[in-house]
């Protein structure tokens, strides 16, 4: 029923949305996608020079535009961003139970970011569709004991690498929670098997840089700028002058990181108190893609009635969720798969802090707030003690510390005011 209401809600989105071209980096999905797709490659990973990014998103909207065309890859896509809603809701039954798992599929089916960015091209529509299968899939080979979900989340997880590199990097511990189950030895051929298929699948693609580039990059070379124009002092725009004056695209993924590296040790003691100071607001800040488009003018005039009840659809839930989430940690039980999911975002977010927070970074680990916000929304009986008191007021002080400098902001948004009456004196 979710799922349905999930269709139908994007599907109603898709069709009412203003026409927008694509903006900013939707642009860099669209052209690299038309690359792989035209005559003169015909899809082979060995007559495309792609690197820079992971494939997997580039291949699918090829394949979807040269089958339906870019608004007919739209509309797929919308289509398919609904299996994400079962995926989270079963996680979060098995971390929270079958009330909660409801309550959070619910929140991916109707939240508005996701709702937005499912009729947008951005690689999140299907990193996160990979990523949250391959979770639900690892945690039924947990609770079953059976292989079979464990290879299949193994194929799924190497899928997300493929997305997003970022996950790469978590695959060993997803296969260690998965080994260590007290009082079971299987556990660890499962391990086995999650972590073999998603290197296996990713391989393919780390051969065929290999064999275009002469190089080993297990994925892409994105990291590299991320690392230097998120640690270095140099303006954003300035990393990428430096980085396009180097001949090569793997030597230009070398400086870049060796860049980001020098910047990092030139930074050193108070390195990682800044990034935290920095970062942790631009990757929990309120603030939305809808609405970054909408200050850009992709919509063209909007009024400021429009753009403010724009604003309070897009980061009323988030907040109310955020506020919800703090709760649900604060009461969460302490189980292994609760334990994963915290491990998990904070994975993450310290991932961005390295390199560089921004609000759509964000969305992939969404699903663990919902599933704790849910948690939190239910759990109206378990007790607060001490530990439990002081551990949610310290995550929700972090919290609001990271969220109220962007409401500030958001708050001086010319785009949100209406403007001053034309005078008609000469």
């Amino acid at each position: 029923m979710l799922a349905g209401a999930a269709l139908a809600a994007r599907v109603l989105f898709v069709a009412l949305e203003a026409p927008v071209p694509p903006v900013a980096d939707e642009r860099t999905w669209v052209d690299s996608a038309r690359i792989v797709s035209d005559a003169r490659v015909g899809f082979s990973p060995l007559r495309n020079s792609l690197i820079f990014h992971p494939p997997l998103y580039t291949y699918f909207l090829g394949a979807a535009d040269a089958l339906l065309g870019l608004e007919g890859a739209r509309w797929l896509q919308a289509v398919l961003t609904v299996l994400l809603v079962p995926a989270v809701g079963r996680v979060a039954g098995f971390a929270f139970g079958p009330r909660a798992g409801t309550w959070a599929a619910g929140a991916a089916a109707f939240y508005p970011e996701l709702v937005w960015f499912s009729g947008h091209f951005w690689v999140e529509n299907v990193f996160m569709l990979a990523l949250w299968w391959a979770f639900e899939r690892a945690v039924t080979a947990d609770r079953t004991g059976r292989l079979a979900p464990a290879l299949v989340g193994g194929v799924l997880w190497g899928l997300s690498v493929l997305a997003r590199e970022t996950t790469l990097y978590f695959a060993p511990v997803a296969a260690a929670w998965l080994a260590w189950r007290p009082r079971e030895a299987r556990g660890w051929a499962r391990a086995g098997a999650f972590l073999a298929t998603a290197l296996l699948t990713v391989a393919p693609w780390t051969w065929r840089n290999w064999v275009v580039f002469r190089a080993f990059v297990p994925v892409s070379t994105a990291a590299g700028q991320n690392l230097f124009q998120g640690n270095t002092h140099l303006p954003r725009d300035e990393t990428y002058v430096l980085v396009d004056a180097v001949q090569g695209r793997v030597q230009q993924y070398r400086y870049a990181r060796a860049m980001g590296l020098a910047a990092i040790r030139e930074r050193q003691p108070a390195w990682i108190l800044e990034k935290l100071r920095d970062q942790m607001p631009m990757f929990w800040e309120a603030e939305s893609m809808a609405l970054i488009h909408l200050r850009r003018g992709a919509y063209g005039p909007v009024p400021a009635s429009r753009a403010r009840l724009a604003a309070v659809v897009m980061l009323a839930p988030y907040l109310a969720t955020l506020a919800l989430f703090v709760v649900g940690v604060g009461k969460a039980p302490p189980t292994r798969l609760v334990a994963l999911l915290l491990v998990f975002l904070a994975y993450y977010n310290l991932l961005h802090i390295v390199a560089h927070g921004f609000n759509r970074y964000r969305l992939p680990v969404m699903p663990v707030v919902f599933a704790f916000a849910a948690h939190g929304l239910l759990a109206g009986r378990v007790p607060w003690t001490r530990a439990r008191a002081w551990g949610a007021a310290a995550l929700g002080l972090v919290m609001a510390a990271s969220v109220v400098p962007s409401l500030r902001r958001q708050a001086r948004e010319d785009v949100y005011r209406e403007a001053p009456p034309v005078s008609s004196r000469p």
